[in-house]
């Protein structure tokens, strides 16, 4: 019998482009004013905009909210084992 792996919970909410709430997120990778990088339930989450900030963030609970100017939200598949190099990590992602 195949056995199913269980999707964890994972949300994003986007309001008027000022602000966002995401739930199953595991940990924050890394944050500017221009990127925030989050290793989520689904994979990775990278938000970009202006005058971005971490309002607040409970990793206990797995919660982030982001407020600022966003401009694009965009995931990948990519595993993390352990914490990379900010520029190399991008590097892969966009290939």
């Amino acid at each position: 019998m195949e056995e199913r792996q269980a999707v964890k919970a994972h949300k994003l909410v986007v309001n008027n482009r000022k602000s966002c709430t995401t739930t199953g997120v595991l940990d924050v990778l890394s944050f500017d004013l221009n990127e925030i990088l989050l290793e989520t339930e689904q994979g990775m989450l990278l938000i970009k905009g202006t005058d971005l900030h971490v309002n607040r963030l409970t990793l206990e609970k797995g919660e982030v909210d982001v407020s600022g100017n966003i401009d694009s939200v965009a995931y990948s598949n990519a595993n993390v084992t352990k914490k990379p190099d900010h520029e190399n990590f991008i590097a892969k992602l966009f290939k």
